[in-house]
This record gives C-alpha cells, structure tokens and sequence, in this order.
C-alpha cells in the first residue's frame, strides 16, 4: 500500500471517527428528547385517567379532537362531562381573544366560546399565577360532574392537555347577579317578582347541596358574584372552588384553611374555623338582606353608628321600621307582608349562634308556605367598626370569584 493510500485511508477513519464521536450525543440527545416527548404525553394521559377516576364513572372517556364530539353512546345521561383539546378550546375562544373576555377573578381569566355546533359555553382557564390553582381545580371538576340541579351551573367538560387547566360550563347571557343588585340602573330590572325567583332559586340549590345531592356539600363562599343568571333571570350557584365534602353523618367539622369572602363568613368558620351547613345558612341570609336592600353588606349604613348591613337590618327591625331597609327602587311593593317576612328569614340565617340558625330545608318552608309561623330572631353576628372597601369589580363578565378572598384569624368585636 502506497503511502498516498494509507493518507486516504487514515483521513477516512478519522472522519468516520469524528462523525461518530459527534453523532452519538447528537443521538442521544434526540432519543432523551423523544423520550421526554413521550413521558410527558404518557404522564398527561395518566393524570386525565386519574381525574376521571376521582370524578366518577360517569366522565366521557372520549377526547375532542378540533371539535366537540359528543359520545356516541344513545345512553348519555346529562351527567356525563367531556375532555376537551386545547385546540378546540383555542378555536371556541378565538384564541382566547380579549374580545371574548368576560371578566377574571381567583381562578383566572374567564371567556366566553362557541363550540364547533354552535353551543356558547364560559371558559375559565387557570392561571399560571393562580393563588388557587390544581387543588381547587380538580375540586370544582369532581363536584360539578356529580352535582346536577337547576339551581346549579352546569359543567360541560374540562381540559388538562399541556400545562391548562380549562372549565367549560354553559353560558350564561345575564352575567351574575352583582352585575344587576349594586349598579344603581340595572337593579331596575330586578322588580320585586324577580328578586323572590332569585332567592327561592338559591335556597333550592343550597338545599340540594346539604340535603338532596349524592354528596353532602358546604359551599364556603356564597355570595352575589357566585349567582350566575340564566336568560330568565333564573338564579344558579357557581363557584365550587372552595367547597367542602361532608360525610353524610357529619354535622361539622373544623378547618385550618379559612376561605371565602369578608362579609359573608359565619362567625364560627371565621374565628374558630368550624364549617356546617349553617355556615351557608349564614352567607345565604346575609344575600338574602342584599338582594331585598340592593346593598353590599360591607357598607356602612347608619349615620350615627358604624352598622353594616345586618347590624342596620337589626336596628331598624327592633325599631319597627324594617321596610326602610328595601332598596327604594321597589317603591311600589304591594306586598309588605311578603316582603317583610323574607327580612325576618334573612334575619333568622345570620343569628350569632349557629344552633339558632334554621337548615335550608326549614328556610325553602318558611318561603314557600307563609303559614307558617317564624320565631323570633335572635342577636345576629354583626361586625362594627369595620368598613371594608371592596374594590370596583368589571360587570362585563360571565363568572368571577372575589378579588378579596381571605383568611382571616382574627376579627373585631361584634
């Protein structure tokens, strides 16, 4: 072999080399990357196989490629939610266009889309700097997909592709009732006819919750923001974040983590962190007394003494002039009777001790049959010295939960 041969030879060994030397890390590093790929895909779908299993056999297990794709299963119950693909939801949304928001709260921003059959739905998207975040979603998906009642927002499915977390829920075209009770024109729509529809609807829906569903559940931070109206003003709770499962046979229990919204916490969940049924019992009759004086609890209402809602409620009923406390856009109420009964009810939900309080099932009664004779309140827990700023809200929205939700350890004297 000639010496310019062995020279051809030894450069064709050392470039075989060098490309060897290069490709296996080059290699490597696409097989790492495939790797990933797929364990990120396989972890996905383990995560979404789990969620279903948390929420029940009653989840589709079918995706939604591009489109909704209802279940080909005629045995479909209403039920049944769905898994939607990132990209259907970016193609309902617009991309999750400005245009479509309707308004951002704890959980994120929420928008409104159609479907590819034309079915509008809001969309609540978690966001990345949520201060609830996977426990309150995976929360709210496990109880909505079991809970089914008139008086609630249903779920129609949710999306966990990437790194989303996605509600979709049906629409609701009346945005909530906050958008309607504090605003000083629109609550001329809410006559009084429609105010008492409002309140019979949500005490259904609470008695559902404590009574009649398959779970036992306490709400924890009902409010007027969390009644979302239908297209006939038809009252529906939504926001199960924050809810709490009980056991069938459990009355209360205490909690470390205090949530919800100042103003509508029960005194014993606020201070000791002791949740019931009347905890809800308390929020509803603090809405209550908002929805018949178009005011926020929050609010200071007496000249000469710092009240807020209930305490105002309370002076104004010991001193037989309760039907000042209505919102004077009611000023033709033919029914003071009625009217003034559904004060009393309010008053009886938001009494200092829960023992006191009547249940949802004691409350729908007193509504719906004016026979019956109500006791007497009692002192009701009402905080004084406190007047607490809420910040202006956007009314152009579907659903938003409170930009003051807190914890609170310690309030002042009542």
């Amino acid at each position: 072999m000639t010496y310019p041969l062995c020279q051809k030879w030894w450069w064709i060994w050392l470039i075989v080399g060098v490309g060897t030397a290069f490709s296996i890390p080059v290699a490597f590093y696409l097989c790492r990357a495939l790797w990933r790929k797929y364990k990120v895909k396989v972890d996905r779908k383990k995560m979404q196989k789990k969620l279903l299993h948390e929420i029940g056999g009653n989840a589709m297990l079918s995706m939604v490629y591009g489109k909704t794709r209802r279940s080909k299963n005629k045995g479909k119950t209403s039920n049944e939610v769905e898994i939607f693909t990132f990209e259907s939801i970016a193609a309902a949304t617009n991309n999750f266009s400005a245009a479509n928001k309707l308004g951002e709260g704890g959980f994120g921003p929420v928008y409104k889309g159609t479907l590819s059959d034309q079915q509008e739905v809001a969309i609540k998207r978690l966001s990345k700097s949520s201060g609830q975040g996977l426990i309150e979603f995976k929360n709210e998906a496990k109880l909505m997909a079991k809970l089914q009642h008139t008086n609630l927002v249903k779920l129609l499915g949710f999306c966990i592709q990437r790194d989303e977390r996605i509600l979709v829920y049906e629409y609701m075209p009346n945005n909530s009732l906050d958008f309607y009770l504090y605003d000083s024109t629109r609550k001329n729509l809410l006559d009084w006819e429609k105010r008492l529809n409002i309140i019979g609807g949500i005490a259904q829906g609470l008695l559902y919750l404590h009574k009649y569903s398959r779970l036992k559940v306490i709400h924890r931070d009902l409010k007027a923001g969390n009644i979302l109206l239908d297209d006939e003003l038809n009252a529906k709770i939504s926001d199960f974040g924050m809810a709490r499962i009980f056991g069938l046979r459990v009355s209360e229990e205490n909690t470390n983590r205090v949530v919800g919204t100042y103003g509508y916490m029960a005194p014993e969940y606020a201070v000791n962190g002791v949740v019931s049924i009347k905890t809800d019992v308390f929020s509803f009759g603090v809405l209550l007394l908002e929805i018949l004086s178009g005011k926020k609890n929050n609010s200071c209402l007496h000249l000469d003494r710092p009240l807020n809602l209930i305490g105002y409620a309370w002076h104004l009923w010991n001193e037989g002039r309760t039907m000042e406390l209505i919102d004077p856009t009611l000023n033709e109420l033919n029914t003071h009777n009625e009217v003034l009964r559904c004060v009393h009810i309010g008053l009886l939900c938001v009494q200092d001790k829960a023992t006191d309080r009547p249940t949802m099932i004691d409350i729908v009664s007193f509504l719906s049959n004016d026979t019956i004779q109500l006791p007497q309140p009692k002192q009701p827990a009402f905080f004084i010295n406190v007047v607490v700023e809420e910040p202006e809200l956007p009314y152009s929205r579907q659903e938003h939960h409170s930009l003051n939700d807190v914890t609170i350890s310690s309030t002042h004297g009542r």
